[in-house]
């Protein structure tokens, strides 16, 4: 890997391991809605600008069909689900539960005939991931509930799904323009979500204010940018890697920001996880190896 390979690496590993730790701040003040509509309107400020002047944005909009399906099943369940579950849970727990992506992914893949069959080796991450998924969940449950455990297993499903889309339905179309017009659409829909709840009836605290403007900046429209860059710099397939340091960057801001348990069945699970997704989603063979999905996880 070269030098800006490395750079661009340890720089989205960082901007998608930080969300869960802000969303956990903004919620603690603001609904999920509310904290949606803000990050996605400081994300689309920025990623519809850079998409009219690096596309023809028309020729994205062929698509809408797909495009929306993926806004929906990557932006507008998953993270309404996710801000919803960390009113609940500790971004610790909820990052490291997301390290189950790629296991989901797996399986979408045979699902939909892009990888025909998981082999023996494939079996076994699969089994030794969901036994890690188990131990996550298990070191914490007493203190979550269920819902906020099904809400967060409903954002690693889209998040798997999502990717999906983006191989089969939308090779080849700009990543930018997709995500600006995902994010327009997630805009114009939380913000009448809002408007019916009712908006704020005063301004959150600086930490609040400080998290949303980070998460729309930072986590959502930059991490884009540079992911796109990274998959151009190192491929799609080792691009996949953030997917296993993310939840480790989460759980550790966490533990030091603000001060959450992180438990030994935690570490173990996320251990296991990350190496069943490893096995479950490596390929033998290189045509194998190309249509492996990258997982997107603007959480």
């Amino acid at each position: 890997m070269t030098r800006r390979g490395v750079v661009l690496f340890g720089v989205m590993s960082l901007l998608w391991g930080i969300p869960y730790l802000f969303i956990r701040i903004a919620v603690g003040e603001i609904s999920p809605a509310f904290l949606i509509f803000v990050r996605t309107a400081i994300g689309a400020a920025i990623l519809v600008p850079a998409a009219l002047l690096t596309t023809d944005v028309r020729s994205v909009l062929r698509h809408w069909r797909w495009v929306l399906t993926f806004a929906v099943v990557e932006i507008t369940i998953p993270w309404v689900c996710l801000s919803t579950a960390e009113q609940q849970v500790s971004s610790s727990l909820a990052g490291l539960l997301i390290a189950g992506v790629p296991l989901v992914g797996s399986l979408i893949a045979v699902a939909t005939g892009s990888v025909h069959r998981i082999g023996g080796r494939g079996l076994v991450g699969l089994l030794v991931g969901l036994a890690g998924v188990a131990a996550i969940a298990g070191g914490d449950f007493e203190t979550t509930g269920v819902i906020p455990l099904v809400l967060v297993a409903l954002t690693v499903i889209g998040y798997a799904i999502g990717p999906a889309i983006l191989s089969r339905q939308l090779a080849g179309v700009s990543s930018v323009a997709i995500m600006a017009l995902s994010l327009s659409f997630n805009v114009v829909l939380y913000g009448l979500i809002s408007g019916a709840q009712g908006w704020p009836q005063a301004l959150p605290s600086g930490a609040v204010v400080g998290s949303v403007v980070m998460l729309g900046i930072f986590c959502t429209a930059l991490a884009f940018l540079f992911f796109a860059e990274l998959i151009k710099e190192i491929g799609p397939v080792r691009a996949t890697i953030i997917t296993y340091v993310n939840p480790a960057v989460a759980a550790v801001l966490g533990v030091l920001v603000l001060d959450e348990t992180f438990t030994v069945a935690m570490v173990v699970g996320f251990i296991l996880v990350t190496a069943g997704s490893i096995l479950a989603t490596r390929r033998d063979g290189p045509a194998d190896a190309g249509q492996r999905p990258v997982p997107i996880e603007p959480s």
